[in-house]
């Protein structure tokens, strides 16, 4: 093991001390950050390709340079919360994603003409303000316990 002091990894890495470490955004504060993120960007995007027809062992291995997820994760802040990489693998796990809407977010057959981060991200937001499994069953459970 090689020791380096603060400053020298400071000047390779995106280092956060503990005291100032943000607390664990929930997934709808992760999913509209990506969406901010991809409303600032001022490049060209390009969307997966036919990520559907993938086995899921090579779609979790997918990744673009200019891809949605490639946003997200040249994010510090993103990389601070636990954003691991830029795959859909990564993207599914810290955003919480179904294969249904990392499809429905990333696959290239919904996006007929120009991709544009304004579009994706509207998609984002869609996805972000639906109700969590978990938020439907606490709704569901709470109706039920008024009832008894």
């Amino acid at each position: 093991m090689e020791h380096r002091t603060l400053d020298d990894i400071q000047r390779v890495a995106d280092a956060v001390p503990l005291e100032t470490a943000v607390p664990r955004m929930t997934r709808r504060e992760r999913l509209e950050r990506w969406a901010t993120l991809l409303e600032q960007y001022r490049g060209g995007l390009v969307a997966l390709m036919r990520i559907e027809y993938l086995a899921p062992e090579e779609r979790v291995l997918q990744r673009g340079d200019h891809s949605p997820l490639a946003i997200a994760f040249r994010d510090p802040a993103m990389r601070a919360q636990g954003l691991a990489g830029d795959t859909v693998g990564d993207g599914m796990a810290f955003f919480e994603l179904s294969e249904h809407e990392a499809h429905y977010l990333l696959c290239d057959c919904h996006y007929l003409g120009d991709l544009t981060p304004g579009a994706i991200a509207g998609r984002v937001r869609d996805v972000a303000r639906r109700k969590s499994l978990r938020e439907r069953w606490e709704a569901a459970r709470g109706t039920f316990s008024r009832w008894c």
